[in-house]
This record gives C-alpha cells, structure tokens and sequence, in this order.
C-alpha cells in the first residue's frame, strides 16, 4: 500500500469501520492528518491522458516507452514517469504471458558483430493463414547493424531461386549486398539455387546450428515483433491485402517506431544521423 489514493481509502474504511476520529485514523494507519487534506495543485491532465488513449488505441502492442516517444514528438513536454503513471492509470498496461525459458550454457563463437550497414544481415520464414484457412509464408530480412528491415514479401510459397530474386531486387535498392547473411537450416536456404546465387554474389551464407534458434536472434526478435504489431492485429482477405500490410508496416518500423537497441530512434534517422551505437549483445525489446 504505497499509493496515496489507497491510503486515504484505508483511512476512509478505518474511520467508517470502528467509528473512529480522522485522527486516530491517521495514526493507526501511519499517516498524517495534512497529508490527507492534502489536494493537488498539478495542472489538469485530462488532454495528455485523452491523446495517451488515442494513441494505444492506434498502436495497440506498444508499451509506454514507445507511446512516451510518441507524445514527445508531438511536442509533450513529459517525462517517462508520468506517462508510466498515467499508463496504469488508464489500465493500458499490457499483459504478456511469457513462456518460460531455460538458459543454455552454449556459446555460438566465431562470429563478429555487424560494424557497419550492408554488412551483415539476417532472414527468415514466418507463417500466417488468409481467410478460408489458406496458408501463406513471409519473408523477413534484416540489417544487423541499423535494424531495418531490407525485405518483408509474403507469397504462399517460396523456393531457393525466389528468394535469391527477393535478394537481388534488396540490393538493387540498397546499392549493394551484405557479405554475410545470418540463416537457418530450411529447405529454402540449404537449397542448391540459393547456395549458387550466394557463391556468383561472393557472400556467405551463416547457418544456425540445428535446434538452436538463438544462433539467429536478431530475426526471430524481429518476428515476435512483426506477429505482435502486426500479423496478429489484421485478418488478411487475400494475398495483395497481405501484402499492401506488411509494406505498410515496414514503411513504420523503418521510419517512425522508436527502437529500443537504436536509443529509441528509428532505423531511418539512425542511419541518417549516426548518433547511437547498437550494442551487439542487446536484443530488441519486445512490447515497449
């Protein structure tokens, strides 16, 4: 009972209860009497709170850390704090079960963090189902470095020489391919098309160890993220409805949601501003 709402709640119940005096209430409950006559002088936060509501209605997954990034952007002169306050307030606390989850005392070595964008990326398969429990795969890619997302297409499915076309087509925008490119043991990546096109592209494909998903955590923090925010708000009519989806989404991740391994910058203003250095060992967070 630490909240002043609640203890003059207690004192309230105290006095009606046992019949007591407002001060012997406050003594038995360990407060005093000025703190219960005390009324705030703080300026009404009724317009913070209404545009608070405003926006976790928009983006219904984002903790109070984005939703504080936000409001300042707007020009809210407001600290962490006090959105966190009005946050719970508001009952928009997100409740997460996580699954529980053993650390494993494996070590992938060998491998050396992105210094630089283009340099390392990663990808990956994510499932979905359209209306009429048709089922769908997406392609995730991601820039280790700047945290951007390179690639997101959804088809049902894909073979080796699709994604090597989805590939050439990213580095045609970008100017360029990664010299490594983070993958896992599916059929697609271990296919003989794909394992081609990376040797005439003179770039390595660096496959996960089998049964060990963390090898590849910066696209599977990725993914949580995308089925959170995204796959998980929309209930697809069609593949092009999908599709015009997920590009509207990445348009966002990549230029407007804060990320929390950037200093709570996008990916756009990081790459074009360079004023935050990702630690490669902090994995994105999840829900704020």
């Amino acid at each position: 009972m630490v909240r002043p709402a609640q203890r003059r709640e207690v004192v309230a119940w105290a006095r009606a209860a046992y019949q007591l005096s407002e001060r012997k209430a406050c003594r038995v409950v360990g407060v005093s009497a000025s703190f219960l006559r005390y009324r705030s002088r703080r300026p009404d936060q009724v317009p913070l709170r209404r545009r608070l509501r405003e926006l976790a209605g928009v983006r219904v997954r984002a903790g109070y850390r984005q939703l504080h990034v936000y409001l300042r952007r707007e020009g809210w002169v407001v600290n962490h704090k006090r959105v966190y306050r009005l946050y719970t307030l508001e009952g928009l606390v997100l409740k997460v079960k996580r699954p529980r989850r053993h650390r494993s005392a494996a070590v992938r070595v060998g491998r050396t963090a992105a210094t630089k964008r283009d340099e390392q990326w990663a990808m990956d398969f994510m499932h979905d189902t359209l209306m009429g429990s048709v089922s769908i795969r997406i392609l995730t890619v991601i820039d280790l470095f700047s945290r951007e997302c390179v690639a997101l297409v959804a088809a049902r499915h894909f073979s080796g020489a699709q994604v090597a076309a989805i590939l050439t087509e990213a580095s045609r925008e970008r100017r360029g391919l990664p010299e490594t490119i983070r993958v896992d043991n599916g059929t697609e990546f271990t296919s003989r098309d794909l394992d081609h096109w990376a040797y005439w592209n003179k770039l390595r494909l660096d496959f996960s160890r089998p049964g060990k998903p963390a090898d590849n955590c910066f696209a599977e923090a990725f993914n949580g993220s995308l089925r959170r925010e995204c796959l998980s708000q929309h209930w697809f009519l069609g593949l092009e409805d999908a599709q015009r989806t997920l590009d509207a989404w990445k348009e966002d991740y990549n230029n407007h949601r804060p990320h929390s391994s950037l200093g709570r910058i996008p990916p756009a203003e990081f790459i074009g501003g360079g004023r935050f250095t990702p630690s490669p060992n902090r994995l994105p967070e999840s829900h704020v």
